[in-house]
């Protein structure tokens, strides 16, 4: 065991980046105070409230534009321009900031100061990528499960955690031995499973059958050796469901209850009333803002679209409730003349208007009004149409599950996946969805909307 390398785990290194982000900036502004005379930010018990507010910007900026998001912090070319992005407007905002935030300086000390932000940021990461993110985050991890899962459940455990590395398998079907030609990965024999663990210092033991009798006395008995020696064994949909952050359906089967238990929070009454009171504010100002921009739309859509600009369209809300949801219109006129179709990327019926109105989820701004009505809430599943909701439900468990909450504007499945164009897509935010209504708090929701305001502004609306 002392030989095992330090492992984070995904948490932790979104904890690790936020705080050394923080603490190098700081650090490096520090150090230019007394090296270079710099006195235009003085770290001291006096002020500490500047610093404060710095952290803050810097957290709360770096979060939007996906300092924290992993797969961005290990890649150089993303990782720098998220750096660039957020040291620009936090040093921006923070200038701008009147009374907690240090008087405006000349212009060289707004250089100094914006340099060294820049920097300190830039400095860390990189040292992050090249020794960090590249060497002590590997998990090395064996399957123990049936030969026909291994490739599926390897696939979806590694494409979201490049870190985690599952060096072989225990195949626990006796009537789908291991054979050559699956040599994608290492077949780990029953009787070496113990030896294997020890010898290749692997962080955990992975459990993924779904046949308690292929969990034979052998592999029992070294499960039990490897956990008192202090080896961590863990089922499939648990490590599926915290890496993932989202519930394996495919998985569940019918002892469901024992995956997704909702959340207190979608019958904590306090939470709901807040929540309330944040939609209608929400709506209020989000109707006053697409007044502001109506002109502009009048214009672009008799321009672009040439026809009417609003329409209705009825989708599933709360309880399997119905209601008529209010959108602008983005397609051509008679664009379901043969029957509701999926919408799917780049679809020639999307007008180049109604594309850009998409990609900017300006189409959306009607649904404000279904928001303080009550149809719809800001965070929720989307809303789905009656004649997909019975197509989709037909054929995926525990679907009609999303609509235990009202439907959102936006929602963990739209800020994590892509716009679904097929049953496998509805599949895979039906996940999202799930886990949303299973870990539903104000953390997340607040995670919802700064991960939505970063889709609005790196254009990645659908």
């Amino acid at each position: 065991m002392n030989r095992k390398k330090i492992h984070f785990e995904v948490s932790e290194r979104k904890i690790l980046l936020r705080v050394f982000d923080m603490l190098s900036v700081l650090v490096v502004l520090y150090l230019m105070g007394k090296v270079f005379n710099f006195n235009y930010f003085d770290i001291s018990a006096s002020n500490f409230i500047w610093t404060i507010v710095l952290g803050l910007y810097l957290t709360i900026i770096g979060s939007v534009f996906e300092m924290y998001n992993l797969q961005v912090a290990s890649n150089e070319f993303q990782m720098t321009k998220s750096i660039v992005l957020t040291a620009s407007v936090t040093v921006l905002i923070y200038l701008l900031t009147p009374f907690y935030s240090p008087v405006l300086p000349n212009r060289i000390q707004i250089l100094y100061f914006y340099l060294a932000v820049l920097g300190a940021l830039f400095l860390w990461r990189i040292f992050y990528v090249k020794f960090l993110a590249s060497q002590r985050f590997i998990k090395k991890v064996i399957l123990i499960c049936d030969r026909d899962q291994a490739k599926e459940l390897i696939t979806g455990l590694e494409s979201v955690d490049p870190h985690y590395k599952v060096l072989g398998y225990v195949n626990t079907d006796s009537n789908s031995p291991h054979t050559p030609e699956f040599g994608f990965i290492e077949h780990i024999g029953s009787e070496k499973l113990d030896k294997f663990v020890e010898d290749n210092m692997v962080s955990e033991v992975v459990i993924a059958s779904q046949k308690t009798d292929g969990i034979t006395v052998n592999i029992y008995n070294q499960l039990i050796h490897l956990l008192e020696k202090g080896f961590i064994i863990r089922e499939y949909t648990q490590v599926y469901e915290t890496i993932t952050q989202r519930i394996p359906v495919q998985y569940v089967a019918r002892d469901f209850y024992r995956y997704f238990p909702f959340s207190r929070s979608n019958q904590n009454h306090l939470y709901l009333l807040v929540v309330r009171l944040v939609e209608i504010l929400f709506s209020i100002c989000g109707i006053l803002v697409g007044i502001v921009l109506l002109p502009l739309i009048l214009i672009g859509n008799a321009i672009g679209n040439r026809g009417s600009l609003f329409y209705t369209q009825e989708r599933v809300g709360r309880n399997g409730k119905v209601f008529n949801i209010l959108k602008l219109r983005t397609m051509i006129k008679n664009a379901e003349a043969n029957g509701a179709v999926f919408t799917t990327t780049n679809d020639s019926r999307i007008t180049p208007f109604g594309k850009f109105m998409r990609k900017t989820r300006i189409d959306e701004f009607p649904q404000f009004i279904n928001i303080l009505k009550g149809d719809m809430g800001v965070i929720g599943p989307r809303p789905e149409r009656p004649v997909f909701v019975k197509e989709i439900a037909d054929v995926m468990p525990f679907y009609e599950t999303r609509h235990v909450i009202k439907p959102g504007l936006t929602g963990w499945a739209q800020v994590n996946y892509s716009y679904g164009d097929s049953i496998d897509d509805s599949l895979m935010k039906l996940q999202y969805d799930l886990y949303y209504i299973k870990h539903r708090s104000v953390f997340l929701d607040i995670n919802i909307t700064v991960k939505t305001l970063s889709t609005v502004l790196f254009y990645r609306g659908q």
